[in-house]
């Protein structure tokens, strides 16, 4: 029963999301052309997927500006927010930072290679792995994460603000689900 109240209850929150919802937009017109020549059935999934790319292409354009401003981009601030949130020695290997931030080992080696070169990350022996580097957060890092990120969250909150609270909350319910069907389960 809670189940089915559940849905009913997002159903209509939906209902009330798309009243407020332009006719057409830029993904509309491009997919428009499209089904010209596709059928209905292949085009449909490109109403979320295109509008992800969108939106993703102007977070990215907006983080890039906030971050710039630090002398940093998105794949650095990556890794410095990965290890600022590794727990309190803030200290990965570069082989949870790869998989963790899915790049290659040469991706991450760069990466740590500019950090280092700018005095935001060391890295170390591992301890117990003689073959083994550990990466670790600066206090230099920490401190020029923080900022970026302050930078950043004005321009996050401006992204969204087209959407009510309860938008927001439906959207990130949304997109929760489509990643867990992409990606494994945290815990």
């Amino acid at each position: 029963m809670r189940y089915m109240t559940r849905r009913i209850s997002l159903s209509r929150e939906l209902f009330r999301i798309l009243t407020d919802v332009p006719q057409k937009d830029w993904t509309d017109s491009l997919l428009d052309r499209l089904a010209a020549n596709r059928t209905p059935k292949e085009v449909e999934p490109y109403q979320v997927t295109a509008r992800i790319s969108r939106v993703a292409l102007h977070i990215e354009r907006m983080q890039e500006a906030a971050f710039g401003r630090f002398g940093l981009n998105r794949g650095e601030m990556g890794v410095l927010g990965a290890l600022a949130l590794a727990g309190p020695k803030q200290q990965l290997s570069p082989t949870q930072l790869f998989k963790g931030l899915m790049l290659s080992s040469a991706g991450i080696t760069s990466r740590l290679d500019r950090l280092e070169r700018s005095g935001y990350v060391r890295r170390t022996r591992h301890p117990r792995d003689r073959r083994g580097v550990l990466v670790e957060l600066t206090p230099a890092g920490r401190k020029v994460f923080e900022q970026a990120v302050a930078a950043d969250a004005g321009a996050e909150k401006d992204l969204v603000s087209g959407l009510s609270r309860e938008d927001q909350r439906a959207l990130a319910s949304l997109l929760r689900k489509l990643l867990s069907g992409l990606e494994p389960a945290e815990g």
